[in-house]
């Protein structure tokens, strides 16, 4: 089973792999929150980039949830000296997404009467 994530008029699938009883039709929620910092990352990173006219063609970003953290492995590509990669190295650890995580966020969860179209199950 599978589900249907609407954000604004963008639509995502979510899903569990097979060995966890979903059918790998999306990916899974931590994935889904990897990616999240991944493209924060990578955006910030480029705009930062272009900010500062760095000769950087390309950002590779991967992260990986386990055990309760995430690892977050950075590439650059381009003509960039040690202490420009240093710096966006540096700038990473600021961006958006890995300051809310760093800081950890509160969930507030209400109960409704009805459902709304937040999140669909899809069979």
């Amino acid at each position: 089973m599978w589900w249907a994530i609407g954000s604004g008029h963008h639509r995502l699938i979510a899903d569990e792999p097979t060995r966890l009883g979903g059918q790998d039709a999306g990916p899974a929620p931590y994935e889904l929150l990897c990616s999240a910092l991944c493209a924060c990352t990578a955006i910030t990173l480029r705009m930062y980039a272009d900010r500062k006219q760095w000769l950087l063609s390309a950002v590779q970003v991967d992260a990986h949830f386990k055990d309760g953290a995430i690892t977050r492995v950075l590439n650059f590509e381009g003509e960039l000296d040690k202490e420009q990669r240093t710096r966006l190295a540096d700038v990473a650890e600021r961006t958006p997404v890995t300051l809310t995580f760093k800081q950890g966020l509160s969930i507030t969860t209400t109960l409704v009467d009805q459902i709304t179209p937040v999140a669909t199950k899809v069979i």
